[in-house]
């Protein structure tokens, strides 16, 4: 089949994009705002887009309580999300007012920031504090803003629990990670294998 994303008429029950688009990281984004309410909030448009230095992103659609809190005060935390938490990720996710706090609401501790002033998930086995670098409303092709915001921050400081350290590694299979697909659908760790680049090969 094909179909064009104009009139996206894909003739499914559920639109397949972000099905195709997978498996995705979660960032479990943990922020504060200017008056010291904490919010936390799982986001599927995540992921690591550099190393030199360390930078992840996220991204909103629609101006949510995380992107408020990130234009406020330029800082923010990304937590782990293992297969243990699962439950507690899905509570945090809940449409609620700004005023509630998705830590207390979910049962999570609100672990301060080493460096930053934002809370991370203090369960969590391992956790990245960021300082803002760049907040981007997204464009379409035409040049027109849409309702998606980027948020790129610059990893500051790292947070590894010692039971997922193993042989000198964070051990992904021992940390447990789960992983969005599309729809509802979520998926964890299969066996771990490594593959080696060309250039490696002897």
């Amino acid at each position: 089949m094909f179909y064009d994303t104009e009139t996206n008429a894909h003739g499914m029950a559920h639109d397949p994009f972000k099905a195709i688009v997978a498996p995705r990281p979660i960032g479990w984004i943990g922020t504060k705002g200017r008056d010291g309410i904490r919010n936390l909030s799982p986001y599927s448009f995540f992921n690591a887009v550099g190393d030199r230095p360390k930078m992840i992103m996220f991204s909103s659609s629609g101006r949510k309580d995380s992107l408020r809190n990130v234009e406020e005060t330029g800082v923010f935390t990304a937590s782990f999300v293992s297969r243990i938490l699962m439950d507690r990720m899905n509570e945090s996710s809940a449409a609620v007012a700004y005023e509630t706090d998705e830590f207390e609401l979910a049962g999570l501790t609100p672990a301060p920031g080493r460096i930053v002033d934002a809370p991370f998930v203090g369960e969590a086995v391992a956790a990245l504090e960021c300082r803002v670098t760049k907040i981007l409303t997204l464009p379409d092709m035409d040049g027109n803003d849409t309702d998606s915001h980027a948020v790129f921050g610059q990893v500051v400081g790292i947070h590894i629990a010692d039971e997922v350290i193993r042989n000198g590694r964070f051990d992904l299979a021992v940390a447990d990670p789960i992983m969005r697909l599309g729809y509802m659908d979520y998926a964890g760790m299969g066996p771990v294998f490594e593959l080696k680049r060309p250039s490696q090969r002897t």
